[in-house]
């Protein structure tokens, strides 16, 4: 099944955290928080605004941050996906291309 988001929305899967490491505390599923990272899986082609189409500043590929209760969960062929707008993304992590607004933090 093919999902193309509308206007400023972006379809994310999140991406799981990595196993727990051998003696550390094993926390139940269900007490587990979601994490709160994923992968732009599809973008729309922008917002309008006065006539004119403002694209996306993300794009498919991409990794973002988004918080904890950002968009609404969807589930298409038992796969659970998150559509959101745009506004909801805080950060773009480790961006492989350019942009043209603003510098990156350096990560540890």
């Amino acid at each position: 099944m093919t999902v193309t988001p509308l206007h400023d929305r972006i379809v994310v899967s999140r991406l799981e955290d990595s196993e727990p490491l051998p003696g550390a505390i094993v926390i139940p599923d269900s007490a587990k928080e979601k994490p709160q990272h994923g992968k732009v899986l599809a973008a729309g082609l922008g917002r309008l605004y006065d006539g004119v189409r403002i694209p996306l500043d993300v794009i498919a590929g991409d990794t973002v941050l988004f918080g904890k209760y950002a968009g609404q969960a969807v589930t298409l062929d038992g796969i659970e996906y998150l559509i959101m707008k745009e506004d909801d993304v805080l950060a773009v992590r480790d961006p492989g291309r350019d942009r043209a607004a603003g510098g990156a933090l350096p990560t540890a």
